[in-house]
Formats: C-alpha cells, structure tokens, sequence
C-alpha cells in the first residue's frame, strides 16, 4: 500500500489528516448503510438459482416457512431481500436470533416501568379534584417482527420476515415458533386483559423498528389476515426437531460456482474479474474454500477485491493478504 493512499500514516503527523479522510474512497456497497442503501443492495444485486427461485415460490403458495441452510456468506439472508425487492414488499422484518432470543421478543414488548413512570408524573401535575387515569397502553407497546408482519401482512401483499441464525436460539425456540406459524395468531395479554366495558376501541401500537402505528383489536388477538413470507436461516451448527422439520420448506444454499463467484463481483463492485490480479484473487478463494477445505466467506473475497479496486495490491502485502484471506475454520 503506496504511502499516498494510506489515511491512517502512523507517524504522528497530523498535517492534511482532514484531507486524508475526504480522499477516503466510497465504502464497499454492502457497508454502506444511509437510507439502508446496503439493503437494498443486496435484493438488487443477489442471483438466485433455479432451485432457490421455485423453494421461494413454494413457500409463497403453500404459507409455509422457508429454512434455508448453507455456509456463512453463501447469500442465505439476501434472498429475502432479493425477494423483498422484487416484488415490492417493503423492508425485510428482521429479527436477528441470539442464544438469549424467546419468542417473545419477536412478538412484543410491553414497557411497563414507563407507562407507570409517566402515570406517576401526571398524578403530581393534577389535582386531587382531577380524574385519574394511566397514560394510553398502546404507546407502550412495540410490536417485534413477526408481531408486525401478522398485522401487516395483506393476501396480494405479504410481509417478509427474515429470522436470522436461529441455529444460535436456545433449544425451546423452534418448536415455539411452530406452534406460532401453525395457528397464525398470538395474544397480547396486557391488552386481554383490559377491562371490556364497550368504551374500549382498538389499540394503536407502535411498528416494528418504526414510529408507524397498526390497530391491534382490543381483545388482545393478533391474527394474521394472510400468512407472512417467513424465511429462517441456519449455518448447519445444530439439528432441529423432527415436528419443526417437517412444517418447514427447507432449502439448501450450496457454495456458488467460480462462474457464479465472477457474476457476484461484477455485480457488487463493477469490476471485470478477467483481470489478472481479480482472476488471481478468485484462484486463491477457490484454492481455500475447495482444494484445501477450508470455511471461507465469499465477502473475504469481496473484501479483497474492493482493495485491489482502489489500488491496494494484496500480492505486495502478504500479511494484510492472509488476514483477509484467513480461513474461517477447517470443515
């Protein structure tokens, strides 16, 4: 890396340091992150196979789940977008699993210390003679993704809800999942349990990761008008129940093709990979990922090459080459 393309100079020298950050390059598409322009990104640019086109287009018709497994970076999670764009459905619902993730969090949460911190603040601003109320219960409550598809989806419209990584959920999850997408509906207690005197309209209710509102029924019962397009996606680190199986359209994401790997980096980077440095760094990947078996991201790739783009020559730095490079685990 030539000294007048480096930022970051390490000599203490803070003359044109301003300077340097503006001739930063644009970030990498996939980084870049105003107006969730790498979102859609990556619905405009994926290439679904055959089979993924008609495991996508099953799942529409039957109202099923899709599980798609496959190796990190294979594009599990960008078919949803994919599919999202395409089709015009919106932004992908995304609910991103943790070994802490309860199916509750992808229903609802209910802020109940603020509902009574603020009915405690209006008790001291009004007087005794004042009637007494608590602050509406629907700006307490936000609904999670799949809360918000349920209430969002519409039959012509379906929304997309991408559960990502749910081989990292703890053992109960699936199963709980599966009894959620089987009878389509879930409750919100804390509005069950409101008193029906005939007064009681429906509730509105904060969106998922918006400040839109939906109307929830003030039974509590949220019940999908038409089933959401449910894509989960697992890295293959754990066996699921039989019964979760069984109920879900599972596809496959197999490793993409050196054909394939060229396709995906004219179309993310605009860059021709008959170079011979790009055609060396595809070499090297596939050298990893298939003669040495080795567990490697097609993002490392990606990486690479966006360097190689703005003149950064991996083949001169062999150690910023092997971080990059660096396989993820032997498989």
């Amino acid at each position: 890396m030539r000294n007048e393309k480096r930022v970051f100079r390490g000599d203490n020298n803070t003359s044109e340091a301003s300077l340097r950050l503006k001739n930063l390059p644009p970030p990498p598409p996939w980084r870049e992150f105003q107006n969730k322009k790498n979102r859609r990104e990556r619905g405009e640019k994926y290439q679904a196979s055959e089979h993924e086109i008609e495991m996508v287009n099953a799942a529409l018709y039957l109202r099923r789940p899709l599980l798609i497994t496959g190796k990190p970076g294979a594009g599990k999670s960008s078919l949803a977008y994919a599919v999202a764009h395409e089709l015009g459905l919106g932004d992908v619902l995304v609910w991103p699993i943790t070994s802490k993730s309860v199916l509750q969090d992808g229903l609802y949460s209910y802020d109940a210390i603020g509902r009574l911190q603020e009915a405690s603040l209006h008790q001291e601003m009004i007087s005794n003679e004042q009637e007494q109320s608590l602050p509406d219960i629907g700006r307490f409550i936000r609904l999670g993704s799949i809360g918000s598809a349920f209430l969002q989806s519409k039959p012509s419209q379906p929304s997309v809800v991408l559960i990502d990584e749910i081989d990292k959920s703890d053992i109960d999850l699936p199963n709980d999942l599966l009894h959620l997408f089987e009878e389509g509906e879930f409750e919100i207690h804390e509005l069950a349990r409101l008193p029906k005197d005939g007064r009681q309209k429906d509730v509105e209710v904060y969106a998922s990761g918006s400040q839109d509102k939906l109307s929830v029924p003030n039974t509590g019962l949220v019940r999908c008008d038409a089933f959401p397009l449910v894509i989960m996606t697992s890295n293959g680190e754990r066996e699921f129940p039989p019964a979760f199986l069984r109920r879900c359209l599972r596809l496959n994401i197999k490793p993409p093709t050196e054909e394939k790997i060229a396709e995906i980096v004219e179309a993310h980077l605009q860059v021709s990979s008959q170079t011979d440095d790009v055609k060396n760094l595809i070499q090297e990947f596939l050298d990893i990922r298939d003669a040495r078996h080795k567990e490697i991201a097609t993002d490392q790739l990606l990486n690479a090459i966006y360097l190689l783009k703005y003149e950064i020559t991996l083949a001169e730095k062999s150690n910023l080459r092997d971080s990059i490079f660096e396989a993820l685990s032997d498989t």
